[in-house]
């Protein structure tokens, strides 16, 4: 039996167990609106051809390799969707591929990942996606593609748990250490760079540990008060930030069973 959890719920639970709980144990919906991701997907299935594809026989390919790849996953945009993801990608080619002496082939492009884990004596499956994995002289580093119009790096503490998380499951499927995480974001043609190290996987292993002990004994869910409350779709369920909590709707269905594996998306 599996739990699927991921990164983002991971995160979720090291802000505040209690809204972990609601959201994710007692499946309380909160009505949050996420907007069409059309064109960051087409820049994303266009950049995985353009690693994974080209044929690496020259050097670095040209801007019409760029182009055949746009308009080989654009289809479906409207016309200024077009040309905004044209124009991005001719700047992330500018920015990271024209002034190289070669086009690095990468290890994998646009997949998935699995690796499990032992804690308290419960097995959890890791399981994710990345964008592009390259090989370096001395492990891995691993890129995530951000096409969002906000340039936007996460809390320190919420990049530790998906480094942690990356370097628990890159190393058992390559038996290669992560070295860096890297977040490329395509609209700004910026990169940041985290390095991993052994304690970023201590410290997910213990956040992994400490859940597991929670679901499997059924403790408390106590909730974390902090700045998160201020936007916390759950506040009126709350008593730490509401004197009077909104009763837990009726018909919500009672935790589920026991199932545990770790997604990384």
């Amino acid at each position: 039996m599996t739990y699927q959890i991921s990164a983002t719920k991971l995160q979720a639970y090291n802000r505040c167990p209690y809204a972990y709980y609601l959201r994710y144990e007692r499946r309380l919906s909160s009505n949050e609106f996420f907007g069409s991701a059309a064109l960051g997907s087409a820049l994303h299935q266009a950049l995985a051809k353009f690693h994974r594809d080209w044929h690496y026989n020259d050097p670095i390919p040209d801007l019409r390799w760029v182009y055949r790849c746009w308009d080989d996953n654009s289809a479906g945009l409207t016309t200024n969707q077009i040309l905004e993801g044209k124009d991005i990608l001719e700047g992330y080619y500018q920015k990271f591929v024209a002034g190289e002496s070669s086009l690095r082939q990468p290890l994998a492009v646009e997949g998935k990942i699995h690796a499990y884990l032992q804690v308290e004596n419960l097995e959890f499956c890791i399981t994710g996606r990345y964008d592009r994995i390259d090989y370096l002289s001395d492990g891995l580093e691993l890129i995530d593609y951000k096409s969002s119009r906000e340039f936007k790096v996460p809390e320190p503490h919420e990049m530790d748990l998906q480094i942690g998380l990356y370097y628990l499951a890159l190393e058992q499927t390559y038996q290669k250490s992560l070295k860096y995480l890297s977040l490329l974001f395509l609209r700004t043609g910026e990169m940041v760079r985290f390095r991993a190290t052994r304690k970023h996987k201590k410290q997910v292993q213990k956040v992994i540990s400490e859940l597991a002990v929670r679901l499997r004994e059924d403790h408390t869910w106590e909730p974390t008060p902090g700045k998160q409350c201020d936007r916390c779709a759950y506040a009126r369920y709350c008593p730490a930030v509401t004197p009077e909590p909104t009763p837990l709707p009726a018909s919500l269905g009672a935790s589920p069973e026991l199932q545990l594996a770790l997604s990384l998306n």
